[in-house]
């Protein structure tokens, strides 16, 4: 069965998040909701699972619906093998009443109805194989480890969260919802989902923020960001297709809407010059002679006719033009912006040890170059950040830095003074560019409070106040944790042609997989 949503409107406190969503999921499709940070996409899936009510439109699902939250929504005293058994469970029991149906079948004939639905079912859910589906999804999202008997409440975020997928790609519910199910899993664990996801016959959603994720296992794409020509480039939400044809397409469609409105613009300013015409711009430097005046008169007459019908003929289309008026494309983020000298910040780097932390034999930065770091968790990139920002002193070894100005983007958000506003913030920073010619924060959130701001919205100003120091050396931590997909895109755009040094820290396969310059594998010290 497949899942529709049509027409699906949902505020969040006083603001409409969602105005008219329709899409549809058909079985063995898997769709990928995309959008800015509070774009109502967590809010759709909600809504979908029967979590939370809409204020209008309509959704239908099957039944057999299975929904991962970014909180995994287990039971907090629930253990281990209850989880498993509890998703196990339907498939046992819908292979035992198939088998006591088929038992039957000759003395009571009527059964054969629902023995074949169930057939189906079963075929559908791979029920035969489910037990071993477990072991190795155990396995797979390094599940085997922990005691059956540990209880979800004594578990860390990353383990409740590999659990609740292991329960529900054991399950193979008909139609899955899943909320950035990417989060807490290294790349073993990212593949195994995705190569699940691959092979289930049923209707899948799923909100992420991986685009290799959504590169591989999506059929379709679900933009809910505002677009004057859609994702679709003629007004549709929906694309199909892969996520590397849909950001091709998405930016010709920017193009097609910074032409379109150039174009409009320069007809608006030409017809507004129209209406604005008088007399003497048809006729000017040209009075009557003494025995022309009647002539002249009449001919006047006639010139004010045509000024009346060419600012009437303007007006009416100022206003048809102002009716169906094409909005102003945001500003896309310029990460380079004015260098009046050409970057000298360099780092190097000799035998540094932060103990238990990092190890770091020998690193060598030169000006303008940029370096991607990479290692799994606790390899120490962050703490390499730190110790070259002087904001950690190493155990041993030399660190020498050569540069004008430091701008170090940590992992997590910390802003100064959360009870201030941007502007405020802004006004702080000796800023050679201004906040709104970034493009990072709508010019309606520029005065409030940064605390109340969504992380993704916080992460932004950050950058914004990172960009205007205007630092020649650039460490950034997991720069993309946080960010919508297009501006991640733009990020990553803006820094490959930033003339300043950059060392950057980051586990996003994405940008593993396209990075053009240096890359480093720090290991475990």
């Amino acid at each position: 069965m497949s899942l529709q949503i049509t027409d699906l409107v949902c505020s969040y406190a006083d603001r409409r998040v969602l105005d008219g969503v329709s899409l549809s999921v058909i079985p063995g499709a898997t769709v990928g909701l995309v959008g800015q940070n509070g774009s109502g996409k967590s809010t759709l899936l909600e809504v979908a699972a029967g979590r939370k009510d809409a204020d209008g439109g309509t959704v239908h699902v099957p039944d057999d619906l299975g929904y991962y939250s970014q909180d995994s929504g287990l039971d907090p005293s629930a253990t281990v093998a209850q989880v498993l058994y509890d998703a196990l469970a339907p498939l046992h029991e819908g292979v035992a009443r198939m088998e006591a149906l088929a038992a039957q079948l000759d003395d009571r004939p009527e059964s054969a109805d629902e023995y074949a639905r169930l057939l189906d079912w079963a075929m559908m859910h791979d029920a035969w194989d489910a037990d071993r589906r477990a072991e190795v999804a155990a396995h797979r999202l390094r599940l085997d480890a922990i005691a059956k008997g540990r209880t979800v409440a004594s578990m860390s975020g990353g383990e409740r969260s590999r659990l609740a997928l292991a329960a529900l790609l054991t399950r193979r519910p008909e139609v899955l919802l899943l909320d950035e199910p990417t989060n807490h899993l290294d790349d073993e664990a990212l593949d195994f989902l995705e190569q699940e996801l691959n092979s289930m016959g049923g209707a899948t959603l799923v909100a992420s923020h991986d685009r290799v994720f959504l590169d591989r296992v999506c059929t379709a794409i679900v933009d809910l960001d505002p677009s004057h020509f859609g994702t679709d480039g003629r007004g549709g939400r929906l694309f199909t297709g892969n996520f590397t044809d849909y950001l091709d397409a998405k930016r010709a469609a920017r193009g097609r809407w910074q032409e379109e409105f150039e174009a409009q613009q320069e007809e608006l300013n030409a017809l507004r010059a129209a209406a604005r015409t008088t007399n003497t711009d048809i006729a000017h430097n040209r009075g009557p002679r003494d025995n022309d005046k009647f002539i002249y008169g009449f001919k006047g007459q006639r010139v004010q006719a045509t000024v009346s019908r060419r600012r009437r003929n303007a007006e009416q289309r100022i206003e048809l033009l102002e009716r169906e008026r094409i909005p102003k494309p945001p500003a896309v983020m310029e990460f380079s912006g004015s260098f009046d000298r050409q970057p000298i910040a360099s780092v190097m780097v000799r035998d540094i040890a932060v103990s238990g932390r990092l190890r770091c034999d020998r690193l060598d930065v030169a000006p303008g170059e940029h370096l991607l770091v990479t290692g799994v968790n606790g390899a120490g990139k962050s703490t390499l950040l730190d110790v070259i920002a002087g904001r950690r002193l190493p155990s041993s070894g030399d660190v020498q830095v050569r540069a004008r100005q430091v701008g170090l983007l940590t992992q997590d958000v910390a802003l100064p003074d959360r009870t201030a506003t941007a502007t405020a913030l802004f006004e702080k920073v000796d800023a050679r560019i201004s906040l709104s010619s970034l493009g990072l924060l709508h010019p309606r959130d520029h005065g409030r409070p940064v605390g109340e701001l969504s992380l993704g919205q916080q992460r932004r100003v950050e950058l914004a106040l990172l960009i205007a120091r205007q630092p020649d050396l650039l460490l950034l931590d997991e720069p993309t944790n946080h960010l919508s997909l297009a501006l991640v895109d733009e990020l990553e755009e803006a820094l490959s042609a930033s003339p300043v040094t950059v060392i950057l820290a980051s586990h996003d396969r994405w940008i593993r997989r396209r990075w053009t310059g240096r890359a480093i594998h720090l290991q475990p010290a």
